[in-house]
């Protein structure tokens, strides 16, 4: 008994190694060793994007390409595709400038108030109007020097004022405009006295005046940024034509039509 069962382990050993080693289609009519499909390098589809670009135009009718089946004798292999790829019917290829993906910059005209309010000239950089920050830079600059240079001779002249209009001998620092030469008694108090007095507040305003400009810079250089923003896809092209001819007025009063002008705006 022991040699019977031997001889059937033995026997199923030796079937199961055989079907291991040489497999064979025992479903099939003519029984052939099943086909290994062969191994792409790439996908068919590698080139092609996972997304569809939305600045796209709309042209011929586009194929969606899915999973493809191969069959080979009695097997079959599948190419799978984890995404969906847009194919065009014309022929072009997705690397045409057609098919490229375009950005158009559409600045915020809200972040470009803030930005600019933040520190005047970057809503022009954020706009990309780079020409437009020299002249915000410099005319904060001109006005910035402007306004220390008045506020420093108001200065002097406050001081030489209020030196003169004292009793005070000692305090004479109104002499500091005149050369050494001159002497004070020569001077007549009454003009000295009114020289300063108004060269003291065309000083003053002159200081106030640059203060109230940069004032204004920094406003208009807000909203310059907000309309540039606002407008930077407005077209302002000179491809703006008026065509003027005679025209047929049709009037359902008479039968006669009625004779007129037509115009038309191109824009």
């Amino acid at each position: 008994m022991s040699n019977i069962s031997g001889k059937v382990i033995s026997v199923l050993t030796s079937v199961i190694f055989i079907t291991l080693v040489c497999p064979f289609n025992i479903f099939s009519n003519s029984p052939v060793k099943p086909v290994r499909p062969e191994r792409r390098t790439t996908s068919p589809i590698a080139e092609f994007p996972d997304t569809i670009p939305l600045s796209v135009e709309a042209g011929a009718r586009d194929v969606v390409a899915l999973d493809s089946v191969i069959q080979r004798g009695d097997s079959l292999a599948v190419i799978p595709v984890d995404s969906l790829a847009i194919l065009p019917m014309d022929g072009t290829s997705v690397g045409d400038d057609k098919f490229s993906r375009r950005f158009a910059f559409n600045p915020d005209p809200t972040r470009a108030v803030w930005l600019s309010a933040l520190c005047p000239g970057l809503g022009q950089i954020y706009n990309r109007k780079y020409w437009k920050l020299p002249i915000v830079v410099g005319g904060f600059m001109g006005l910035g020097y402007a306004t220390q240079w008045n506020n420093m001779m108001l200065r002097d002249y406050t001081v030489a004022y209020a030196d003169i209009m004292d009793n005070d001998p000692s305090t004479n620092s109104y002499m500091d405009f005149f050369p050494p030469t001159v002497s004070e008694s020569s001077l007549d108090r009454t003009w000295l006295r009114n020289i300063l007095k108004s060269r003291k507040d065309f000083y003053r305003r002159n200081r106030d005046l640059c203060i109230i400009s940069m004032v204004g810079l920094y406003l208009v250089a807000m909203i310059d940024a907000y309309v540039d923003a606002q407008l930077a896809h407005f077209d302002i092209s000179p491809n703006l034509t008026v065509d003027l001819g005679p025209a047929l007025i049709p009037d359902t009063r008479s039968r006669l039509p009625g004779l007129g002008l037509q115009w038309a705006l191109n824009f």
